[in-house]
C-alpha cells in the first residue's frame, strides 16, 4: 500500500456518482487529487453500493469506480473485526456504523490519519488506538 495515505469512506463514492448530491462538487473536485492516494474496505464498498442502488443507481457503480481508479479494497482479518466490534460499542452514541469502524481499525493497521468523507461529525469524534484525531478531506 505504498503511497496510500487516505482512507476512503462510502459518502464520497455516493456523492461522486450522483450530481444531485449536495457533496457532488466538492467530492468530484477532490477526487482527482485523492483517488491515487486512497484505500478502502469491503464494508465501505457494500455500504456505497447499497446507498447508490437505493437512490436509483446501479449497484455496480461504486465497484466500477474503485476498479477504474485502482483503489485497493482491503479485506480484514478476525482480530481487526474484533476491534471493529469494540469501536462500535465505544462510539454507539455517535453512532458508528460497521463501515466506519472498518476504516478506523484499518487506520491503526496502516497508520493512516486522513479520511476522505463527508461524515464530519463521525470522523471528528472517532479516534484510533493511539487517540490521534483524523484529518477529514475535503476541507
Amino acid at each position: 500500500m505504498i503511497g496510500r495515505d487516505v482512507l476512503l469512506d462510502a459518502s464520497p463514492l455516493v456523492a461522486f456518482l450522483n450530481q444531485r448530491d449536495q457533496w457532488y462538487g466538492a467530492c468530484r473536485e477532490a477526487w482527482n487529487g485523492l483517488a491515487d492516494r486512497c484505500v478502502t474496505t469491503e464494508a465501505v464498498l457494500v455500504e456505497a453500493s447499497h446507498i447508490v442502488a437505493e437512490r436509483g443507481g446501479r449497484r455496480a457503480w461504486p465497484l466500477e469506480l474503485l476498479i477504474g481508479a485502482g483503489i485497493p479494497i482491503v479485506a480484514l482479518h478476525l482480530p481487526v473485526h474484533r476491534q471493529c466490534a469494540v469501536l462500535m460499542r465505544t462510539y454507539a452514541d455517535t453512532p458508528m456504523d460497521y463501515a466506519d469502524a472498518t476504516l478506523v481499525a484499518l487506520s491503526d493497521v496502516l497508520g493512516i490519519r486522513r479520511v476522505f468523507t463527508t461524515d464530519r461529525r463521525g470522523f471528528a469524534t472517532y479516534r484510533g488506538a493511539r487517540g490521534v484525531p483524523f484529518e477529514v478531506l475535503p476541507k
